[in-house]
């Protein structure tokens, strides 16, 4: 029987799996990709993190190079492949976890390699699960181009002519931007989120944002509350780039007839390719436990905690800080989870 099953081998459970490995317990990661850093060699070509190197390491291990520059998808997936290598922790690859429910000693988890027992389970599979499409796409004319934005790889492969973006979160507006040298581009969204610059007075904007500790702002605190309300999109100004003429705003889509999409306010827009960056939604359908998530499917928990002895969840937005979900943040409640269920199993703690 393992101590521990960490569910998920990306940035959230390699951390864990780091904390794990000094622990003493006995632990093992199960992920479905092939390799570490499956899922971000998995996504679109020019993207790259809006934290650069120094803040994008994991516990133990710095990240390569330049620490001022911003490293691309590859070196991120390069930099947990060698992460998991260099601790040498113990994974099993391409092996998704098909059913987590409570058994007598702990948790029973169902995997295509067979079956495994853990007195406790972390869940570090992340926020970005299953794509967002609202179910009125279907009313999209067939002869229009639809992708979700995880389904993004480059310009060059998508039609000639209009693209609209629907959603202008930081995956939606580097995208438009990007797709501004090639295509028309029209963005609809809500209210616009504000927008922070990439570099405030020759310092990247999360020097500026650890030096106000606004990246260490508590979950629960007021400030944490209005912060979570309006998440900025980082670097890419839509309002910008449409002043000067490299795009064109649209308000929210509600809406699809044939080949064009209805805005909330009776304006009617026609592309060839329509780009959903309208979001993911939580998974857990493995999760065979009662009273684990809310009516939207988001886990119930506490700084990642939850009310089934065992059961802990990482890598959230939000879980405890503003950096919970950044790579270089999550190490910080990979560690307080991990010290929280040494002492649980070795029954110096809570449950």
């Amino acid at each position: 029987m393992l101590d521990v099953a960490v569910i998920g081998g990306g940035q959230a459970g390699l951390a864990a799996g780091y904390f794990l490995g000094r622990s003493g317990l006995n632990f093992r990661i199960f992920d479905g990709g092939l390799r570490p850093g499956a899922s971000w060699r998995d996504r679109y070509d020019s993207l790259v993190l809006f934290t650069p190197a120094k803040r994008s390491g994991l516990p133990g291990l710095p990240f390569p190079g330049d620490p001022a520059h911003y490293p691309t998808k590859d070196e991120v997936a390069a930099y947990l492949e060698a992460y998991a290598q260099t601790f040498e922790l113990p994974t099993e690859y391409g092996a998704p976890v098909r059913r987590v429910r409570q058994g007598p000693d702990g948790f029973e988890l169902t995997t295509p390699r067979g079956e495994w027992a853990a007195r406790a389970v972390l869940v570090a599979t992340g926020p970005f699960q299953t794509p967002f499409v609202p179910a009125w796409a279907q009313h999209v004319a067939p002869e229009v181009t639809q992708l979700h934005s995880s389904a993004y790889r480059r310009p060059s492969a998508l039609p000639a002519g209009r693209v609209l973006v629907v959603g202008a979160g930081n995956s939606g507006a580097q995208i438009a931007e990007e797709l501004t040298r090639t295509h028309s581009v029209t963005v609809a969204q809500g209210r616009p989120q504000p927008v922070l610059p990439q570099r405030v007075g020759g310092r990247d904007i999360f020097d500026v944002l650890g030096a106000l500790r606004l990246l260490d702002v508590p979950v629960g605190s007021l400030l944490g509350w209005l912060l979570r309300r309006r998440d900025p999109v980082i670097g890419t100004d839509l309002r910008r780039l449409n002043r000067r003429g490299q795009l064109q705003l649209a308000p929210r889509v509600v809406n699809a007839d044939g080949r064009r999409l209805v805005c909330v306010d009776g304006t009617r827009l026609e592309a060839e390719t329509v780009v959903w960056a309208t979001g993911f939604r939580p998974a857990y359908p493995w999760l065979d436990l009662e009273g684990v998530l809310d009516d939207r499917g988001w886990p119930l928990h506490h700084g990642g905690v939850t009310g089934i002895p065992g059961l802990s969840f990482l890598g959230l937005p939000w879980q405890r800080t503003r950096g919970s979900a950044l790579l270089g943040g999550v190490g910080r409640d990979a560690q307080v989870l991990v010290e929280r269920e040494m002492r649980r199993l070795k029954g110096q703690g809570p449950s």
